[in-house]
């Protein structure tokens, strides 16, 4: 397991961010993508748009062997233009150093993508905001770790 983070930045470029590796829903209604390589197999699983839930598990040799749970929300009634491009754009630019979601902070225009967490990769919880104009207009919590 010492390749996780490696694998996980992998996959999180090759799923939502870059909207590849979309698979059937696991779930009723849930929005799923997938990667894999060698003996991991990723999956993202979530529900919703504007507001919404999420969960990514990683596989190893098909047991479960971690976990990052989300909740996410538009905080303005209509995203600004160029909102979902400077999330993707900001998401690609995950570490394996904080496997989790984007860099520390990225800027876009009048956008500024920030991200901040507390622990490792086994045992963690973050917060993800987005502000356009100097206004918030997303927020993100996550958490998760280890799972045996």
């Amino acid at each position: 397991m010492k390749d996780l983070g490696s694998f996980l930045v992998k996959a999180k470029i090759n799923t939502y961010a870059a909207q590849k590796g979309h698979v059937s829903p696991s779930r009723r209604a849930s929005k799923d993508m997938a990667y894999t390589e060698g003996d991991y197999y990723y999956l993202d699983s979530y529900f919703g748009e504007r507001d919404f839930s999420g969960q990514e598990i990683v596989y190893f040799r098909d047991k479960p062997v971690w976990c990052m749970n989300y909740y996410g929300t538009m905080l303005k009634e209509d995203p600004p233009p160029g909102f979902i491009e400077t999330l993707r754009e900001a998401l690609l630019k995950v570490t394996v150093a904080a496997p989790f979601r984007g860099p520390e902070e990225y800027r876009r225009g009048t956008y500024i993508y920030r991200c901040s967490h507390e622990g490792t990769v086994s045992f963690f919880k973050g917060t993800e905001d987005i502000r356009y104009d100097g206004e918030e207009v997303y927020r993100l919590y996550f958490h998760g770790g280890d799972i045996y």
